[in-house]
């Protein structure tokens, strides 16, 4: 299995330029934890994840009333609170290489590449995703081993 077979195609992407609200609109309109950031030339510049914006609004080093986070939302841009530089993947690489680099990284996606195109991201649930499917074909064939030695009995 590659990671073409398991990622999100064609992902919706968000300028560096966005604010932090839109960020966070499209991420709940789109029910997406993750979007890759693309310059106007459609580079890769980074991922911003909904981990990195909510960072961004509840700092622990930042003092500030409840008013001034709205504030925050509209004059924050996506390139503030962006991950730079992604670690990607190619979509003809294997999953698990994609699981490794997640799990090495400790990263939750990966944006797919094809030469210097955004064609896909893959996620943590992708992965968890297509092992579901592949345990659930695992036991269906064990079960229907166990089924057919004959008689419906067991040896």
């Amino acid at each position: 299995m590659n990671v073409v077979d398991i990622m999100t195609a064609d992902p919706k992407t968000i300028s560096p330029h966005a604010t932090l609200r839109q960020a966070i609109q499209m991420m709940e309109d789109y029910h997406f934890m993750h979007v890759p950031v693309l310059s106007k030339q459609k580079h890769l510049v980074g991922v911003v994840s909904d981990r990195d914006c909510r960072k961004a609004i509840n700092s622990p080093y930042i003092l500030r009333e409840r008013w001034q986070d709205e504030d925050l939302l509209d004059k924050l841009d996506v390139r503030s609170v962006m991950s730079p530089a992604p670690i990607i993947v190619e979509p003809y690489a294997p999953a698990t290489e994609a699981s490794r680099l997640m799990l090495t990284h400790n990263i939750g996606c990966l944006p797919v590449m094809r030469a210097e195109t955004l064609v896909g991201i893959v996620t943590r649930s992708d992965v968890l995703a297509a092992f579901m499917r592949i345990y659930s074909k695992i036991e269906a064939l064990s079960a229907l081993s166990e089924n057919s030695n004959g008689n419906g009995f067991k040896h």
